[in-house]
């Protein structure tokens, strides 16, 4: 796995240096790509926060390549279903991945996956990253990490997240091995039903990406006591990161990104990997994501693949920390 590993941030490398070359010589002067619809598969449902990235960029992406981008809506199984559509679809440039996270938390909350993320997927492009805000209802009387603690320490308090194996779920069980404290999870399904429950103070705390957060950030409803990633939200910038606190291991960050299945024509990585850069960049683009609460990013293959395998081992130890098997 190690070495597979290496080889994929070696061909990254290699699509990222084809990204600036370019040139007579490559295929799109032998057979111009795309020549043919695009299909962009979104491995979860139509309305969410995935699918609104997806059409996004898929939209902007067939008006500069001049071919549609269809977007095609596959959920099931945790994102798999639609992550395996694509890692066993031609490598030919003409079925896109829209990723998040998941993709590299599967493998290690599942026994069994169907597709290995370094075998089976090239690496696009780094679209955006996200992170998660640690958030407890009004009612809560703690104003801040320290307090939270104590109180934890000092009773039974709960958190709530997405569900079980979503990243709001390995962050609450992180928080609970660093802080040594006792928290009882409440799964919910889904951002929306967390979020009513967490605003009218039925669960005590919960870590919630900034896109679900963002329409209640001026509601004084709830407190937020700290924030994953390496870095402040621009938006929140008083609001510390974890390893700010003196809680290391929330570095990894959420993100959404653009992967095409394994061996696919350097040539056209590369070209999807800089309209995709260059699309990112865009001032409406940005906005829109920032609108969101995401960080926009638009990195090189290399960049992603280097993004991949480096949090993957991070993501891994979290959930055998925790104990964590979803099968």
């Amino acid at each position: 796995m190690q070495q597979s590993r290496r080889n994929w941030l070696a061909q990254a490398g290699t699509l990222a240096g084809a990204a600036i070359l370019g040139g007579a010589g490559s295929a799109f002067a032998q057979q111009p790509y795309p020549g043919k619809p695009i299909r962009m598969i979104v491995p979860y449902p139509a309305g969410g926060g995935t699918d609104t990235v997806g059409r996004l960029i898929g939209q902007r992406l067939a008006e500069s390549l001049g071919q549609p981008v269809v977007v095609e809506n596959k959920p099931g199984a945790s994102g798999m279903l639609g992550n395996d559509t694509v890692a066993k679809a031609p490598a030919d440039g003409y079925t896109i991945l829209l990723a998040i996270t998941a993709l590299i938390q599967s493998p290690a909350l599942y026994k069994r996956t169907p597709y290995d993320v370094a075998r089976d997927f090239t690496p696009v492009s780094l679209i955006a990253k996200s992170s998660d805000l640690f958030v407890v209802p009004n009612r809560v009387p703690a104003s801040n990490m320290r307090e939270f603690l104590a109180l934890a320490k000092a009773g039974k308090l709960s958190y709530g997240s997405y569900g079980n194996g979503t990243s709001s779920h390995l962050h609450g069980e992180l928080l609970k091995q660093q802080a040594g404290i006792d928290l009882v999870h409440i799964p919910y399904k889904g951002a929306a039903p967390l979020m009513s429950d967490l605003l009218g103070g039925q669960v005590d705390s919960a870590f919630v990406d900034v896109t679900s957060a963002n329409p209640y950030l001026g509601s004084n409803k709830f407190k937020i006591l700290g924030i994953t990633g390496t870095q402040r939200y621009k938006a929140l910038p008083n609001v510390a990161t974890f390893t700010e606190l003196g809680l290391p291991g929330f570095e990894p960050n959420g993100w959404y990104g653009l992967f095409l299945p394994a061996n696919a024509p350097k040539d056209v990585t590369a070209k999807l990997a800089a309209e995709t850069a260059r699309i990112v960049r865009l001032p409406e683009v940005t906005q829109k994501l920032a609108g969101m609460g995401l960080q926009p990013v638009g990195s090189t293959p290399q960049e992603l693949a280097a993004v991949v395998t480096g949090d993957t081992p991070k993501w891994a130890r979290i959930v055998r920390d925790a104990n964590i098997q979803l099968d």
